[in-house]
């Protein structure tokens, strides 16, 4: 891909991202009186329709992966493919919180080619060809961003074995994002996830210069026959075999 078309597509996953996000802090704010689950609901519908708009204007002819949308195999033959969550973080978005997020990221060809992630809504959006480093080391633990609601246990183990401080918080996306920007230095999850929680914030830490990958060190990838894809790590890349290391040994201590 060549720089012009890198910057339009960048564009492209930018609009989409703030749209939806920008449609997200519309719904919240007008149904103050909805409770959690209609406003997930309503979230993740008003999302989708904002999203589907955009990309019939601005990539018409591209395919699409989504979470709100039902999928074709026709997705497999495309060179183009958008994946796309419309809102990541459903319970914290329905909560009032902040540490929700929307995914658009595109992969050509087979390959992971870039994403944008808005944080919490339109003003902050990350897009992947902005971003040239990772934030850099803080002294102390290693901090691991884990779930607000059900960290997984294997991460515990991981974090007694490196001595680590657990950092709780929202969305996948907001956890791998949080890697990026230096809110936590890993990001380990092993509990169920599908190709749209972490396509655009993976390409983001990818151009960050973070390692990432599965929980058995291969490589994650993306618009695949069945969009399942449970597990990841990301982290600072001198932190790679310390974490690798605490991940292979806690899967070889769990039981058959």
């Amino acid at each position: 891909m060549d720089t012009a078309a890198r910057a339009a597509d960048a564009d492209i996953a930018r609009a989409v991202a703030e749209a939806a996000a920008r449609r997200l802090i519309e719904v919240r704010d007008a149904n103050p009186t909805l409770d959690g689950r209609a406003l997930k609901d309503l979230g993740d519908a008003e999302a989708q329709l904002v999203i589907a708009a955009t990309l019939t204007e601005l990539a018409p002819a591209d395919a699409v992966l989504s979470e709100e949308a039902a999928d074709s195999a026709a997705r497999l033959d495309a060179s183009r493919v958008w994946i796309i969550d419309p809102l990541d973080g459903t319970r914290e978005f329905s909560e009032g919180r902040d540490d929700w997020a929307v995914h658009a990221a595109l992969v050509v060809d087979g390959m992971l080619a870039l994403g944008a992630v808005a944080l919490g809504g339109p003003e902050r959006v990350l897009v992947s060809s902005e971003v040239d480093e990772h934030a850099p080391a803080q002294d102390g633990p290693v901090r691991i961003a884990v779930s607000r609601t059900r960290p997984p246990q294997l991460v515990e183990h991981v974090a007694a074995a490196l001595g680590a401080e657990l950092v709780p918080m929202g969305s996948a996306g907001v956890k791998i994002c949080s890697v990026v920007t230096g809110q936590a230095d890993a990001y380990i999850h092993g509990g169920g996830q599908y190709e749209w929680d972490s396509a655009a914030p993976i390409a983001i830490a990818r151009a960050a210069g973070l390692h990432t990958s599965r929980l058995d060190g291969s490589e994650l990838l993306y618009n695949q026959p069945n969009p399942y894809l449970p597990d990841l790590v990301v982290c600072r890349p001198e932190l790679k075999d310390r974490i690798m290391g605490a991940i292979a040994d806690a899967l070889a201590a769990q039981p058959e």
